[in-house]
């Protein structure tokens, strides 16, 4: 049995870059100042659900809500295997919180129409929330295995996977369609792909479509052109607030109810400091201190 597998993955501003000038007066993000990254557990829920694929078959469709630059999420998602991607951009969803992000998202996934799987990284890094993931399953109306760091094993429309959680592990059985949060320890993501990365460039060229018939002369039209692009994903698919539906009182600041009151930029300084010897003994009174102290 083969499975449709979404993955739900989002550009985030790489938050080891963070400066005074990361967040704007309104306490939203100022992506703009920050270089941008594939957030690293979306990365994990797209190696998930491209092993689906290699060992079930089926299909792996991506999608992520954001500005047009977060289309580049998406070409590395095809690079790496994916089958399909969308973009969700519009001014309508700058500004959103989580509970309006999974309205969106909901809306798209619909569109899409539904899944046997979603996937979507335990949190995102800007926000490490991991309320978008539970909230698209709730309002999907699918059952949720947050925490997901293995599938043990997918049998008809019952799969099996284990949780990582921070005092052991738990196995949990669960009927389709799901949502799976999946965490960094699940899996190593595999590299992009050269082959496909070359292939789906060509196809996304900039080169002019008479120079492109000349280099497949099998072409008898610019029609049958935009179809092998298409096919091959050199054409990143976008949709609107309006293409999926989504009633703009839900979207973006108007409909999130989560405001941000004040930003304080923290610098930790050290006031006390202390030596010890370099004994057994001394080592053993420090480590005991550290976790009486909740340190450890």
């Amino acid at each position: 049995m083969s499975y449709h597998s979404v993955v739900l993955v989002k550009q985030v501003p790489d938050t080891t870059q963070i400066t005074g000038k990361a967040m704007k007066d309104d306490g939203t993000v100022n992506r703009a100042a920050l270089p941008t990254i594939f957030n690293p557990e979306d990365l994990n829920a797209l190696e998930m659900a491209l092993k689906v694929k290699d060992r079930h078959g089926g299909r792996v469709t991506v999608l992520t809500m954001g500005p047009p630059q977060a289309a580049d999420v998406l070409r590395d998602s095809l690079y790496r295997g994916a089958d399909d991607v969308v973009l969700i951009t519009d001014r309508k969803v700058a500004g959103s919180d989580t509970l309006a992000t999974s309205y969106v998202l909901t809306r798209a996934v619909r569109k899409v129409g539904r899944p046997d799987l979603v996937f979507c990284g335990r949190q995102a890094i800007d926000g490490d929330t991991a309320q978008v993931g539970p909230q698209v399953a709730e309002k999907l109306g699918m059952p949720q295995i947050t925490y997901a760091e293995q599938i043990i094993s997918l049998e008809g429309d019952t799969l099996v996977a284990r949780r990582a959680l921070p005092l052991g592990t738990e196995t949990v059985r669960c009927t389709l369609p799901c949502l799976l949060t999946v965490v960094a320890s699940a899996n190593t993501p595999r590299p992009p792909s050269a082959k496909r990365m070359m292939a789906l460039k060509l196809a996304a060229s900039p080169l002019e479509y008479k120079k492109l018939l000349e280099l497949w002369p099998e072409f008898e039209s610019e029609d049958e052109l935009e179809a092998f692009i298409e096919e091959r994903g050199g054409r990143i698919p976008v949709w609107t607030a309006a293409d999926i539906g989504a009633e703009e009182e839900r979207i973006g600041l108007s409909g999130s109810p989560t405001k941000v009151s004040k930003v304080d930029f923290v610098t930790v300084e050290s006031s006390v400091h202390s030596e010890i010897e370099s004994t057994p003994e001394a080592v053993h009174d420090l480590v005991h201190e550290l976790v009486e102290e909740y340190v450890l």
